[in-house]
């Protein structure tokens, strides 16, 4: 019982954090694998979960998990018992990005079949750098202020701007389909669209209009911003403010150059 009412005060806590609820239920689905595997809370035990979660998954998800047992650490008030991450090595080159090529190709094909809706949602995200997550909730309001402030960690703002041409467009589309106040990507219920929903769609469309479905992901569209950006920018502090990451360093990535960019310069400088 104890268990459950920690849980329950560990929910609640998290609803305080600014956390997405994907985060927020990845967080509590790790601290009860960690009560279904060990029954007490102990720093020999946390130590075993984490040589489980190494046996068991990949880096990615083994810092999530332990990062959810962190969380709880601190709820319970125990911080001398966190558990250290283990070191992701980065990639040296970025993959899966969608080539503005392609980016073009494709809003080109979406505005010939008529399908406004994943052409304007797919220029958000490719033309603001927001998540899948944050896109979804612009409204109509924030498309006539041309600014949307999003709640980060720590009780922060993070505003996300929409461009001018986007802006312009985008309150056209609107008042052709009656939209005057609300979200702006409802599904054929008139719910907001859902993040899974999107990366579903995103497969069709890869399928239909014959792309990579490896590049047609929602993040791709933020990587795709955060490319373009940082060639027609250089100001990698401003990048990362735009993006919301909590270390410059997340963001030198763009700096790099993918596998596909690496072999056209080699190809295009190697001659001997």
């Amino acid at each position: 019982m104890e268990k459950e009412s920690q849980i329950h005060g560990f929910t609640d806590y998290l609803s305080t954090q600014n956390l997405s609820p994907n985060t927020v239920r990845a967080y509590l689905a790790a601290i009860r694998q960690y009560f279904s595997l060990y029954p007490e809370l102990n720093h020999p035990s946390l130590q075993m979960y984490k040589l489980y979660l190494l046996e068991h998954y990949k880096p990615q998800t083994v810092n999530l998990r332990i990062n959810a047992l962190n969380s709880f650490l601190t709820y319970l008030e125990w911080p001398d018992s966190r558990i250290m991450q283990i070191r992701v090595q980065q990639k040296w080159f970025l993959e899966h990005i969608i080539s503005e090529g392609d980016y073009e190709y494709l809003k080109a094909r979406l505005l010939e079949d008529e399908q406004y809706l994943y052409y304007f949602l797919i220029r958000f995200m490719a033309a603001t750098g927001a998540r899948v997550s944050e896109v979804i909730q612009f409204t109509v309001e924030d498309v006539r202020e041309g600014c949307k402030g999003i709640f980060s960690k720590g009780n922060k703002t993070r505003h996300i701007y929409i461009p001018a041409s986007l802006q312009s467009s985008a309150l056209k589309w609107l008042a052709w389909i009656g939209r005057n106040k609300g979200d702006i990507f409802l599904n054929p219920s008139g719910n907001r669209i859902s993040p899974d929903g999107i990366r579903k769609q995103l497969k069709r469309l890869a399928a239909r209009y014959h792309l990579d479905e490896q590049v047609l992901h929602p993040h791709s569209f933020r990587h795709r911003f955060a490319k373009s950006f940082m060639e027609h920018c250089d100001d990698i502090t401003l990048l990362s403010n735009l993006l919301g990451h909590e270390s410059i360093e997340t963001t030198r990535i763009y700096l790099r150059r993918s596998s596909s960019e690496q072999k056209a310069i080699i190809n295009q400088v190697v001659d001997w």
